[in-house]
């Protein structure tokens, strides 16, 4: 595994690296909702499920909070470690330990009983101004304005390198939602729990490019989220 350095060179390097690896964000397919292959994959699309599927569980149709929160798994916090990055946050995000959290500032949500339709939980989860960052040497990277799309099981984000932005909408992580456990209800709120986050293929290669390593691994487990939403009263 690389060390990283803070020569003016060096620097120099990582933002040339990085912004090839920017280039190749940008020629994917990112729009906010995923290409019609992700929805194939998926199973089918956001549209076609509401239209066949069974009753839904939930509806919000406009949320307002509250939060998505992740448990950072050990092993993204020891290859952090490593490769001596320093995490912080972005807005109003917070880090307190293990527990990263990012408040929801809008979209929608469909939640089915699991087993009836493929995918079952649909729409969209919004956190605008706020996010995770990465920082080492001179370069700071931020993965920010996260917006979570359960229907095709990615987080698409906009990413900045040194404070100014480098990609809009770039597909940053990758969910799994089979460890996902089912909705609960507590008071005026809903919750769920369980939904493992990955480190996409593109994040990862714009990560290494970046700070000059090839330690992080498309898959690597970031952590679980538990997102909770305020009900409508």
């Amino acid at each position: 595994m690389r060390s990283i350095t803070t020569t003016p060179r060096t620097r120099r390097v990582r933002r040339i690296a990085g912004g090839i690896a920017v280039a190749a964000l940008v020629a994917l397919p990112i729009s906010a909702c995923g290409s019609e292959n992700d929805a194939e994959a998926a199973g089918s699309s956001s549209s076609e499920v509401a239209q066949s599927a069974p009753e839904p569980v939930a509806v919000i149709e406009a949320l307002t909070g509250d939060s998505t929160q992740i448990t950072l798994d050990k092993g993204f916090l020891d290859a952090l470690t490593q490769l001596k990055l320093t995490p912080g946050t972005v807005g109003e995000a917070t880090l307190e330990g293990a527990e990263l959290s990012f408040p929801i500032t809008g979209g929608n949500v469909t939640v089915f009983e699991p087993g009836t339709v493929s995918p079952y939980v649909i729409g969209q989860l919004q956190h605008v101004s706020s996010g995770l960052s990465l920082s080492a040497g001179g370069t700071t990277v931020e993965l920010l304005n996260l917006n979570v799309d359960p229907g095709v099981s990615r987080v698409y984000g906009d990413v900045a390198v040194n404070g100014k932005v480098a990609v809009e909408s770039a597909f940053l992580f990758q969910l799994d939602g089979r460890t996902l456990n089912p909705l609960q209800v507590d008071g005026g709120q809903a919750v769920l729990e369980g939904t493992e986050v990955k480190i996409s293929e593109p994040a990862a290669g714009l990560l290494n490019d970046t700070f000059g390593t090839d330690a992080v691994k498309p898959g690597l487990l970031v952590g679980i989220a538990e997102i909770t939403v305020d009900l409508p009263a």
